[in-house]
């Protein structure tokens, strides 16, 4: 196999790859309505609604091509019957994005607001929901990526399940990272890229949801036809194939990262992530940099990093020397403060971390920059 330049991305996705996931995408051209396209898709679905411990009789995993978000869309404007409302438990930038495309559908929606730098307040969610017996789904992110917040969504889940709504989490961050139960998790719908916690390509999404849920969406509105849930569902089982043309190549590096995933185990990758975050948080106090969310409750895979007090801090300085030496790290900005961010995602170690903190020194010192020590 040739060698491929490595480089380590700290960015919240997409994620470093090993070199087989990579090469797995260099294959004989094949028409995607080839029966041997549409039994490798049928192992993938089934292999996706494993990681989260589904029932294969209950769930099931319907694919999708394009970006993380386009699951938020789809789940939104496919699961919501008419006269109905939905409630987005609203703390960060991935659950203000799923405020943005209810108002975009024109669905009657809830915001309820909580501080990004903290998690939802079960009580203010049970007393909404016992107000609002209109309220038909509910939507939260497992993980907040832009701050690293990890949401309680099994309490969560269990609240809305007490008050006969659905439950769909974005858990585009966590999924095939943090080890998720849909059942026990009280999840009726998740979701996730194939660029983040599976460690493969960009393009390729999915759904992991309840079958019955979905068999009754067919009659609720229809407002999107290229993303519609019900639509891709019913053609994956009457055909065995997407309605659409899929992402061939990076189906087939998602195949890969999906062997590669059960090779590692689940307990075993998280732990590595654990470990790589351990690393991360490690680094950021040797240097003197402050955290902006609370280390008890962050998901250990995103860390959000305030700006130094620094009149020569340049983030875009500072980003391109680590780019330059191998490492890419990602801006961001909390209720108005720039922040950066370090993420414990892909194919790294450890070790990967502590050889980008040597390259981070480096680069304040190039750029003589002090870090006020807390």
């Amino acid at each position: 196999m040739q060698q491929i330049k490595r480089n380590v991305l700290l960015n919240p996705g997409p994620a470093t790859t090993t070199d087989s996931v990579k090469m797995a995408q260099i294959v004989p051209d094949i028409c995607p309505r080839e029966k041997e396209f549409a039994s490798l898709m049928d192992d993938m679905r089934k292999d996706l609604v494993r990681i989260v411990h589904g029932d294969l009789d209950k769930y099931t995993a319907v694919l999708f091509c394009g970006s993380g978000t386009i699951n938020m869309d789809i789940c939104l404007n496919s699961l919501l019957p008419e006269g109905k409302k939905v409630l987005v438990i609203n703390n960060g930038a991935y659950s203000a994005r799923a405020v943005e495309i209810c108002e975009y559908y024109g669905l009657p929606f809830i915001n309820l607001k909580f501080p990004v730098d903290e998690q939802p307040r079960l009580d203010i969610i049970e007393q909404v929901l016992k107000e609002n017996p209109d309220i038909e789904l509910v939507y939260t992110t497992h993980n907040e990526t832009g701050t690293g917040i990890l949401n309680p969504i099994r309490e969560i889940g269990a609240l809305v399940h007490q008050y006969d709504a659905v439950f769909a989490v974005d858990t585009t961050s966590t999924y095939a990272m943090r080890p998720i139960n849909i059942e026990q998790d009280n999840i009726d719908f998740c979701m996730a890229s194939a660029q983040k916690g599976l460690m493969a390509m960009t393009g390729l999404s999915f759904i992991v949801g309840n079958i019955e849920l979905i068999k009754k969406s067919a009659s609720y509105p229809k407002r999107s036809y290229y993303c519609n849930l019900y639509l891709q569902y019913h053609f994956f089982e009457t055909t065995g194939e997407m309605h659409f043309t899929p992402p061939v190549q990076t189906i087939y590096a998602a195949r890969q990262a999906i062997k590669e995933y059960f090779e590692e185990g689940e307990q075993a990758k998280w732990e590595r992530h654990t470990q790589v975050c351990d690393a991360i948080h490690k680094g950021i106090e040797k240097l003197g940099f402050q955290e902006v969310i609370r280390r008890e409750l962050q998901a250990g895979l995103v860390v959000s990093v305030k700006y130094p007090d620094d009149e020569n801090w340049d983030f875009e300085k500072v980003h391109d020397y680590c780019y330059e030496h191998g490492f890419t790290i990602y801006p961001g900005k909390i209720a108005g403060q720039d922040t950066f961010r370090l993420c414990a995602l892909g194919a790294i170690t450890a070790k990967d971390i502590e050889q980008f903190f040597e390259v981070l020194e480096e680069a304040l010192r190039v750029n003589h920059i002090v870090v006020n020590v807390k």
